[in-house]
């Protein structure tokens, strides 16, 4: 599928963006390595994802990526909101806020059934954008492996 991109957005003296040209993966796997969804994350599995998903970065006036939004879809009926992250010293200038928006209003995620996402601390901004908590959580099911990048698991395809 051809990607249609939205390009910049002004939020202040920062640029949100769609372009996957910006993204600063080495700052992208600074910040997962530390968070609590994804705690030492190897770089090339960061790599692999942002390569696999529409990823919309904040950046600040010098250019530096300060934020993502991690967007996985089948571009047809179903998206997952994931890696989200601000860094700490840029929050509370509506960042994430420019980046979800961009995400709700990108013309390759509209018509969609489905928008998921799993947040610890982030209730109150996913609401402002129409998420709720589940209405039938028995129906929905999961598999978790929270150690997997403590281990030394080979990546698919990878020669032994």
């Amino acid at each position: 599928m051809d990607m249609l991109l939205v390009g910049d957005r002004p939020v202040g003296s920062y640029t949100v963006s769609d372009d996957p040209g910006r993204l600063d993966v080495r700052a992208i796997h600074a910040y997962l390595t530390r968070s609590y969804w994804s705690a030492g994350i190897p770089f090339e599995l960061v790599a692999r994802a942002i390569q696999s998903s529409l990823s919309i970065g904040a950046y600040d006036p010098a250019g530096g990526q300060v934020g993502l939004v991690r967007l996985v879809s089948d571009y047809a009926t179903f998206c997952y909101v994931c890696d989200v992250y601000v860094l700490e010293e840029h929050r509370g200038r509506g960042l994430s806020k420019a980046m979800l928006g961009m995400a709700m209003d990108h013309p390759t995620l509209q018509g969609l059934r489905r928008w998921s996402l799993v947040t610890a601390d982030a209730q109150a901004l996913y609401r402002q954008f129409g998420f709720t908590a589940q209405a039938q959580p028995e129906r929905h099911m999961e598999r978790v492996d929270p150690h997997v990048y403590r281990r030394n698991v080979p990546p698919p395809g990878a020669k032994d």
